[in-house]
């Protein structure tokens, strides 16, 4: 099924209807463009490519339902709103470790023990960012968050086994990498 002269408008009828060549299509016509979009507001690579793999799962997912009069409309909106959710997921992360910080300030402990945990917090943060993207994100979720394996697997489509792998994997290498933070007692 060759649909590369095929207009938007039927692409999104073949769509609805379950073809994935039609879908395809989408893809190759709209990916680089939506890409260009989310990059230029992350300015990170992987983060646009996430967010632009996670607006095609949802178009394919949501294809029998959406209402979709503008494909290239619509396709730019999703971008804009997952670039939108994106930074609000930021802030929220950010808020919570300012958080942490600030109730580790309030037990009023000593000048140079709030200086290791500060340097301790941020020790940790590079070395969660030296980790792969889908590794930091469920090390996250999981310790971060507090998110139990079973909702990291649904909320980032991987099987639960995938989830445990990533949360090993980064114990690990924070172990590894966090050696002068903490003592072998």
């Amino acid at each position: 099924m060759n649909l590369q002269k095929t207009d938007d408008g039927d692409l999104v009828t073949f769509l609805k209807a379950g073809k994935r060549p039609a879908f395809e299509e989408i893809y190759r016509r709209y990916w680089y463009k939506l890409f260009a979009i989310a990059y230029h507001h992350t300015g990170v690579r992987e983060e646009a490519e996430e967010i632009i793999q996670e607006i095609f799962l949802d178009l394919w997912r949501r294809r029998a339902e959406a209402n979709i009069r503008n494909l290239d409309l619509y396709l730019t909106i999703a971008v804009k709103n997952q670039i939108y959710d994106f930074f609000k997921s930021q802030l929220s992360y950010r808020k919570y470790r300012e958080y942490l910080i600030f109730n580790e300030l309030s037990k009023h402990y000593g000048t140079e023990d709030i200086v290791g945990f500060s340097e301790l917090s941020a020790a940790v943060e590079h070395v969660l960012n030296l980790l792969p993207e889908k590794s930091a994100e469920v090390f996250k979720r999981s310790r971060f968050e507090n998110q139990s394996v079973k909702e990291i697997a649904q909320g980032l489509n991987l099987s639960e086994k995938a989830v445990e792998y990533h949360i090993t994997k980064s114990l690990r290498f924070l172990r590894e990498n966090l050696r002068n933070y903490y003592s072998e007692n």
